[in-house]
């Protein structure tokens, strides 16, 4: 008899108001693949990617499972694992190419899972690893930038979950000057506890041609703006999509573009082992107290209900840090 799990899905795109856009389903357990691990799920955390698949994903019918970042217990290996073994506490953000993680059990490729770091609850790990993914690729495979690293970098949104990471990372591990964006009092303060160096309102930004690196979540309308403040040279990673994007104004100053998206690796270098790393070594610095969990509000038990409510806020575009749902 095929053993079945609870798990939490959608089949149409709706809003997150109806009770039909997500929906508690049984499904079978996953079978890990060989380099797989079976882990069982104790928190997985929302993030925006979530709710723009749930909005724009149309699955015609068949059921899509949703959910990136989650932490958890390995309980199955695959025969090709070498890394992991069943006991093992482990955090990661999956692949957009697979069923996601908002399951009792979910198979994942051990080259982009980490262990979790020891000082974390299951729910403050699975906080980290989509938007530190995100944050570490921007600023050391993007900007290729370095612990020697000098300069100015604009984080704009910074309180929210990638920004978070950024402005962590590149205060912890570059000699770069932080600037984050930030409009409310308690998203100010958020970004100075952090470790910005600087917090301006969004509308501000900076003077012109102070910035040598900037990161742009939201690029729709600002690239004019864009050219102004980055100098000559400079380099902007966009996380973003906007329609009829039009790059031509940063042409005067050859400032560099770049695209960051996470799941780059997951979906055509599935044997890279840079994610794996690079969490690893997120572990380590959570350990030794230089980077701290971005988790700011925990939900439960994980359900169709509590994981509407999740996305809900996501959507109301004012979170600051991250969004956890925790336990079955």
């Amino acid at each position: 008899m095929t053993e079945l799990m609870r798990a939490v899905g959608y089949r149409a795109n709706l809003p997150i108001s109806d009770p039909e856009s997500l929906i508690d389903v049984k499904v079978p357990v996953p079978v890990p693949g060989p380099n797989d691990l079976l882990v069982r799920v104790e928190a997985v955390s929302v993030n925006p990617a979530d709710a723009k698949v749930r909005a724009g994903n149309d699955p015609r019918g068949e059921l899509k499972i949703l959910g990136y970042d989650a932490a958890g217990v390995v309980t199955a290996v695959g025969d090709r694992v070498t890394r992991f073994a069943v006991g093992d506490e482990v955090y990661y953000a999956g692949s957009i190419g697979r069923p996601g993680s908002n399951a009792e059990f979910h198979a994942v490729n051990e080259h982009v899972v980490g262990h979790k770091p020891a000082t974390l609850t299951f729910a403050e790990a699975a906080a980290l690893p989509l938007t530190t993914i995100t944050a570490w690729e921007t600023l050391f495979d993007r900007f290729r930038l370095s612990s020697d690293s000098t300069g100015t970098l604009l984080v704009l949104g910074a309180a929210g979950g990638v920004g978070s990471m950024l402005v962590q990372l590149a205060r912890t591990l570059t000699k770069l000057t932080v600037v984050g964006t930030a409009s409310r009092p308690e998203s100010r303060q958020w970004v100075t506890d952090l470790g910005a160096h600087h917090v301006v309102d969004h509308k501000e930004l900076v003077a012109p041609d102070t910035v040598d690196y900037l990161v742009s979540p939201f690029t729709a309308g600002n690239i004019e703006r864009y050219a102004e403040v980055v100098r000559p040279g400079g380099h902007i990673v966009a996380i973003d999509e906007p329609p009829g994007l039009e790059l031509l104004p940063l042409k005067a100053k050859s400032i560099g573009w770049h695209w960051e998206f996470m799941f780059t690796r997951p979906l055509f270098l599935p044997t890279d082992p840079a994610q794996h790393e690079l969490l690893e070594a997120t572990a380590r610095l959570v350990n030794e107290g230089r980077l701290r969990t971005t988790l700011t509000t925990q939900l439960g038990p994980i359900t169709a209900q509590t994981l509407r409510q999740a996305h809900e806020l996501v959507e109301g575009s004012a979170t600051i840090g991250k969004i956890v749902v925790a336990g079955f």
